[in-house]
């Protein structure tokens, strides 16, 4: 009887040791807290290898990277029009909150094409969007930013739901390019007048 106290005894006692060194094996996987791993519902739609997918962007600067992406296609125009793609190629850790297609396809097609075709008001729009500094998951819980326009963004969130100014969701965030970070928003921001 005593033995299989014992035995009972020492399982338990394993088990307990165990299972804590599973969970911290298990907890980077949980938290994408400054990993630099994509995370988010709609990475699944990213590529999983050649143009566009998080591997080849890793190599190459931003707005390159962006053009090679499917999902941002109309972003990767936005800045061409805009005369952009040097600048964000250029600099240094920064961060891109990115319109996928989808978000740019909310603005009615009369006000984007003449958003598309002023390139002073283009230029504050999309500027608006690239914050100088590299902004990965673990800020954006509570964070408050200063973007290139000059405006200020806020992020707010938990674990991989995370909204930018109350008004767009992150929907593949700390994707990592050559010199920038990337998260993929469902809505485009307007910046402040």
């Amino acid at each position: 009887m005593n033995t299989n106290r014992f035995r009972s005894a020492a399982l338990a006692g394993a088990a307990g040791l165990l299972l804590p060194l599973g969970l911290v094996a298990l907890a980077p996987v949980a938290q994408a807290e400054g990993t630099g791993q994509p995370f988010g519902p709609a990475c699944a739609s990213l590529p999983t290898s050649g143009p566009g997918s998080p591997a080849e962007m890793a190599g190459q600067p931003v707005a390159t990277a962006a053009a090679s992406n499917p999902e941002l296609s109309t972003l990767a125009t936005a800045v061409e029009k805009a005369g952009l793609v040097d600048t964000l190629d250029n600099a240094q850790n920064i961060t891109v909150f990115a319109p996928t297609n989808d978000a740019f396809e909310k603005i009615p097609k009369a006000d984007l094409d003449a958003i598309l075709n002023d390139k002073a008001q283009l230029t504050n729009l999309l500027t608006y969007h690239v914050v100088e500094e590299k902004v990965t998951v673990d800020k954006l819980p509570n964070g408050t930013f200063t973007s290139m326009q000059g405006g200020q963004l806020t992020t707010s969130g938990s674990g991989d739901r995370f909204k930018v100014n109350d008004s767009s969701s992150i929907v593949c965030g700390d994707v990592e390019t050559k010199n920038a970070t990337v998260h993929l928003i469902d809505t485009v921001l307007m910046p402040p007048s």
